[in-house]
C-alpha cells in the first residue's frame, strides 16, 4: 500500500540539531514543508556522502520553506559523535534524527527487519503532514538531493495551482500542463 496522500503517523524521536538534542514529533512537521531522508546507519560508507550533499543544498531547502530531517536507526547520541567526527556530516545544520526503536522506519515502510537498518527512503511532506512524494531504493545506491529539491518544488507548485500538473523533468519556472479533455491523446 502506498503512503502517498496519507497522514504521517504520530511519532516522537530525539535528534541532534545545531549542537543540542531536540525532540522531533509528527507535530514538528506541521506548518511547513518537510523532507525526511532515511539512511541505514551512521558511520557507514555512502551515508556521509548523502548528508554532505543535503548540507550543500540546505540553503535551497530553507529558501523553499522546507526543513530537512535525516533519519537513521542510531541514537541521537551517535549522531552527535558522527557530526563531530565526520567532515561530511559536520556540515549538516539540519536535524539528525535517531530511530533506535524503528518507530519511524516501520511507519514509513523502509525498515529492514533482518538488519535493523533502514532502506534509503526520501519523503516530501506538506505542511498539513501529508506525504506527497516518496522514493525508496537499495542501500548501495546513494541519492542526488537536487532531484529531491525538484520534487519538493513540484509538490509545492501543484499545491498552489491545483488545476495544473508538472510534466516530466519539470523545473521551477518551466511550463506546466492544465489537464483537459482536449489534451487527451495530443501530447
Amino acid at each position: 500500500m502506498s503512503l502517498i496522500n496519507t497522514q504521517v503517523q504520530p511519532f516522537k524521536a530525539q535528534a541532534f540539531h545545531n549542537g543540542k538534542f531536540e525532540e522531533v514529533t509528527d507535530q514538528t512537521l506541521k506548518g511547513k514543508w518537510s523532507v525526511l531522508i532515511f539512511m541505514p546507519a551512521a558511520f557507514t560508507f555512502n551515508c556521509p556522502t548523502e548528508v554532505e550533499d543535503a548540507a550543500q543544498h540546505y540553503e535551497e531547502f530553507q529558501k523553499a520553506g522546507a526543513e530537512v530531517y535525516v533519519v537513521t536507526t542510531d541514537t541521537h547520541f551517535s549522531h552527535k559523535v558522527w557530526h563531530e567526527t565526520s567532515h561530511a556530516v559536520g556540515q549538516a545544520k539540519f536535524f539528525l534524527v535517531g530511530d533506535p526503536t524503528h518507530q519511524l522506519t516501520n511507519a514509513f515502510g523502509v525498515h529492514i527487519p533482518e538488519e535493523g537498518l533502514a532502506l534509503r527512503g526520501t519523503f516530501v511532506i506538506n505542511p498539513e503532514g501529508v506525504i506527497k512524494t516518496m522514493e525508496v531504493h537499495d542501500n548501495a545506491i546513494a541519492r542526488d538531493v537536487t532531484e529531491t529539491l525538484r520534487k519538493l518544488k513540484a509538490a509545492q507548485y501543484v499545491a498552489a495551482h491545483p488545476n495544473e500538473v508538472c510534466p516530466a523533468k519539470w523545473k521551477e519556472g518551466n511550463k506546466t500542463i492544465a489537464p483537459s479533455l482536449d489534451l487527451v491523446g495530443k501530447i
